[in-house]
């Protein structure tokens, strides 16, 4: 069974990682980095290794997205980040080969025990099964 798990962060949070500090974020040191760095290098690593990982991916930042919609008469209107209104985003995904949704909890759980820069916030870690794939048993 495929299943997406999502981590979630903030523009702040981005510009945190970045050194500068807001008050809805601190700023994280070069070692707070390392320590996010390793710990996810290290899940992915072992995912790889027992052979249930599909495919893992961080995103860049919020401030360097794109929007497109439509407006009532059909025409696309295009908007580049960031957004003042968007509070959480996806940062990052797994898409995992599980064989039950117990494995998959236990994955997303080990994942919520990486290492953050006090005052940061720990986002909650998201469970999806993929349509078709079997997963649908959440």
């Amino acid at each position: 069974m495929k299943y997406l798990v999502m981590v979630q962060s903030t523009q702040a949070e981005y510009a945190g990682m970045a050194g500068q500090a807001s008050p809805n974020s601190p700023a994280w040191s070069e070692s707070d980095l390392k320590a996010m760095f390793d710990f996810m290098g290290a899940i992915d690593n072992d995912l790889a290794e027992s052979g249930e990982l599909v495919d893992a991916q961080g995103l860049t930042e919020p401030a360097r997205a794109r929007t497109v919609e439509v407006d009532p008469q059909g025409r696309p209107v295009i908007t580049d980040g960031p957004y003042g209104e968007t509070k959480e985003v996806l940062a990052g995904y797994w898409v995992l080969d599980c064989e039950s949704l117990e494995r998959v909890t236990e994955i997303a759980t080990r994942i919520s025990l990486c290492p953050i820069p006090a005052g940061a916030v720990n986002y909650p870690i998201v469970i999806r099964p993929l349509q078709g794939t079997g997963g649908g048993d959440v």
